[in-house]
């Protein structure tokens, strides 16, 4: 095996320039595909912390039907003390969860005493909510969500630009309960919320104590459950532990819960999946060039030697070892290729990082974009790369295995 691989390496050697050629093609390609990976995986990180870590958490569990009707802010879907107390028991047990925090939502007109319109609220608890979200307060102007306080209002930037409100300002809010009481409320505008695509997007902010004053509620009623986990790559597993609760049925053995993943209830999710599905058809294109190029190669290596393939064929040397020789260099230009290309995408990744690529969203500025090579992307691209060369070799390789010794050496 060992003169294999030294006269396959000096036959590389022997047409250095399309052996330099072809092993250039497969280092770029490689860096491309690697390159690629770490940027989007960068960018795919960054889209869901944001829509996880400053909106709807990682998971969230709701009273059956609720999000069916979401549009509509249904209350006599809440969740009652009873089974709030049922889904603590689950979330306070499972290793998964970091911290959770109850949202109470309702739909309300929202007055500035001269117009008004409607307004979808969400009642929080400030401090739970931002262990919660970690980059909620990122989207406030003016207020940090900590020290929203009763009788104080978050308005969606779109309800302050049209009716031109603002911080300081007091607004009235007016709101119908399940048994059709009307109440209103006087708060003061500490703050305006930009808007984020997707459920709870447009939404406005005010202390849970005020959902239930404004709803004339006495008792403990939530709308949703929002958890956030220790880590988003344990969704599954935090899923399957909850699933429980989904088979828990009412006295008409109706389910009670629903729970959703983020994935569910983000259209940003269908942008990750795209992201997915480009990697994907990068791949391909990068099997495309491996596969082009290693046969190209290894076809003229097999036109250019054939009084040499003769030769030793007439010396004695067997069909197997010439499939081997060939085949081993198409293995050598894929190994070079790969290693190369690794190589040099750690460096301009490295280069991308020291320097920094810096974008906006929204009322962050000069963002950073952190890519890193995964270990794992890296030697699956590594051996999709080393196996396509080696398959490109294959045709070659018994091409000139089949040769017969007496017309490959009449061959001009």
């Amino acid at each position: 095996m060992k003169n294999i691989i030294r006269i396959s390496f000096r036959n590389l050697l022997r047409s250095g320039r399309r052996t330099l050629l072809t092993a250039s093609l497969i280092t770029i390609g490689v860096m491309f595909v690697l390159i690629y990976a770490a940027l989007s995986g960068s960018f795919k990180a960054y889209m869901v912390s944001q829509v996880t870590d400053s909106m709807l958490g990682h998971i969230q569990i709701h009273k059956k039907g609720y999000i069916a009707s979401v549009d509509n802010l249904p209350l006599d879907k809440n969740l009652n003390h009873k089974q709030i107390d049922m889904i603590k028991e689950y979330l306070d047990t499972n290793p998964y969860i970091q911290s959770y925090t109850f949202r109470l939502k309702l739909g309300a007109m929202f007055s500035n005493y001269t117009s008004s319109t409607s307004v979808r609220l969400n009642g929080i608890d400030p401090q739970n909510e931002t262990k919660t979200l970690p980059l909620f307060s990122t989207r406030i102007k003016d207020e940090d969500v900590k020290s929203l306080k009763e009788g104080s209002i978050i308005v969606p930037e779109l309800i302050t630009k049209g009716m031109q409100v603002k911080t300081g300002d007091t607004i009235v809010l007016v709101a119908t309960n399940q048994s059709g009481s009307v109440n209103g409320l006087n708060f003061k505008v500490t703050g305006n919320i930009e808007p984020i695509s997707g459920p709870g997007g447009r939404d406005g902010y005010i202390h849970i104590k005020d959902v239930k004053k404004l709803l004339r509620i006495k008792g403990t009623e939530v709308s949703e459950v929002v958890i956030r986990l220790h880590d988003v790559k344990n969704l599954k597993k935090a899923m399957q532990l909850l699933e429980p609760l989904t088979k828990l049925t009412n006295k008409k053995d109706k389910p009670v819960f629903e729970i959703h993943t983020w994935e569910k209830l983000s259209p940003f999710y269908n942008i990750v999946k795209m992201l997915d599905l480009m990697d994907i058809s990068i791949k391909i294109i990068l099997i495309s060039i491996v596969l082009i190029s290693v046969l190209n190669v290894m076809v003229m290596s097999v036109y250019e030697r054939i009084k040499e393939i003769g030769t030793i064929a007439a010396m004695g040397t067997t069909p197997s070892t010439i499939t081997k020789l060939f085949l081993t260099e198409g293995l050598m230009l894929g190994i070079f290729g790969t290693v190369l290309g690794s190589i040099l995408s750690y460096i301009i990744v490295f280069i991308i990082n020291a320097v920094g690529i810096s974008f906006s969203f929204g009322r962050q500025d000069d963002l950073i974009l952190n890519p890193t090579l995964q270990s794992g992307e890296v030697l699956i691209v590594g051996i999709i790369v080393i196996i396509i060369s080696l398959i490109a070799s294959i045709s070659p390789a018994m091409k000139a295995a089949r040769l017969n010794p007496v017309d490959a050496l009449r061959q001009n």
